[in-house]
């Protein structure tokens, strides 16, 4: 029998190529199989041995290569094959990327895992816009927001009573195709209509593409530009930071 394998569960940060941690860089480049999700960047993945088996398992728009439990099933077989195994996930695997979900399926199974953590598109997104999540001058808090909870659960686990007005900064991840919905949860909890809000798409990347407007109207404004998933939606004072900060903008890509 094969001696046991080990599985990385690698972020592979929030779309620009040279944000992958050094660890994550020196794990890809010695995996025997690496498992990624659809939102990693080619170029990452072209750093992996010319003999890795690269396995796609990516989902886009609900769309799913393999389900949630097929994956799990994978890696399990192919540590269990004696192999070198990254799961290579877009941003950081821990924030809203089911890694914890695939920790706990290794931990059952007795498989040895280890956590490599990724730059999140929470913060690189907005900073790459021009917008740090946190300001002495305006902004003391931040809360990461999933756009897109479990279709199988009843009901939202937001308590957007609590939320809309809890922290300063609000970042929403995976949420563009719910704008509306919410923008019309905070302002209906509390949170002023005026508050500006950006909408970001492929942060870090030379198709970075930024929307600003308010919380009333941020829905209306990324209709109107078409910008469409994926994008990091910030809502905050922070935002205005934008016009003195848009660094990224200004350079050449």
């Amino acid at each position: 029998m094969p001696a046991q394998g080990f599985i990385s569960l690698i972020g592979a940060g929030p779309g620009d190529p040279d944000l992958l941690t050094v660890k994550g860089l020196r794990r890809l480049q010695t995996a025997d199989v690496v498992i990624y999700d659809a939102l990693v960047s080619r170029d990452v993945l072209d750093v992996c041995r010319a003999d890795a088996e690269l396995l796609d398992a990516g989902k886009r728009a609900g769309q799913a290569t393999r389900s949630q439990a097929a994956i799990n099933t994978l890696l399990i077989q192919k540590a269990r094959a004696g192999l070198q195994v990254v799961r290579l996930k877009g941003g950081d695997p821990f924030v809203f990327g089911r890694g914890g979900e695939e920790a706990a399926a290794l931990q059952a199974a007795g498989i040895a895992w280890e956590v490599v953590p990724g730059i999140s598109s929470a913060i690189a997104v907005p900073a790459y816009a021009g917008i740090p999540v946190t300001h002495r001058a305006c902004a003391s808090s931040v809360a990461i927001v999933t756009g897109h909870e479990d279709p199988a659960r009843e009901g939202s686990r937001i308590n957007w009573s609590a939320l809309a007005t809890a922290t300063d900064t609000l970042v929403f991840l995976m949420g563009v195709g719910r704008l509306a919905y919410i923008a019309a949860q905070l302002i209906a909890h509390g949170r002023a209509p005026d508050t500006p809000a950006a909408a970001i798409r492929w942060g870090t990347t030379a198709e970075q593409e930024t929307v600003t407007g308010t919380l009333a109207t941020i829905a209306a404004e990324v209709a109107r530009a078409g910008l469409t998933a994926p994008a990091t939606l910030v809502i905050g004072e922070v935002v205005r930071l934008r016009e003195q900060l848009r660094w990224f903008d200004a350079l050449p890509h």
